[in-house]
């Protein structure tokens, strides 16, 4: 069986549109654990934490080009991915430490509390706690 880290068909691949490689490249690989498995910069990089890869794309990409209604793809938007840990307040007072900003303060629902983190370029991560089972 293949090496986890290199089977590709057990990822998850998620592409943002950014505005800087390099800064988002910084910003998922020394704020959120993932590692760095290619850089193309200005066009392109790629990072990868567990098996989630995130698919890094700038302007000059082959993911920026116009499409044929001339809208040109960019980042942004309230499409997001989840990254899960055990305790939300610790996460948030860690990232707010390094001058990391938020869309909003935590919200509390039935499933769990969850935050939204914005990287360098406005693209949304979730950060979420999931609600304890009562025992």
């Amino acid at each position: 069986m293949a090496n986890e880290r290199n089977d590709v068909t057990a990822r998850v691949n998620v592409r943002y549109m950014v505005t800087d490689v390099d800064q988002s490249v910084a910003f998922y690989t020394q704020y959120l654990g993932f590692e760095l498995l290619n850089n193309y910069a200005p066009a392109f990089a790629d990072v990868l934490r567990g098996n989630l890869r995130l698919l890094l794309s700038g302007a000059t990409s082959s993911a920026g080009r116009q499409m044929p209604d001339g809208a040109v793809p960019g980042p942004g938007g309230w499409n997001r991915f989840q990254i899960v840990v055990e305790d939300i307040n610790a996460e948030v007072e860690r990232l707010k430490a390094l001058g990391l900003q938020f869309r909003n303060e935590i919200v509390k629902g039935p499933g769990g509390a969850q935050i939204l983190l914005a990287d360098p370029s406005g693209n949304l991560i979730e950060i979420f706690e999931p609600a304890q089972a009562e025992i």
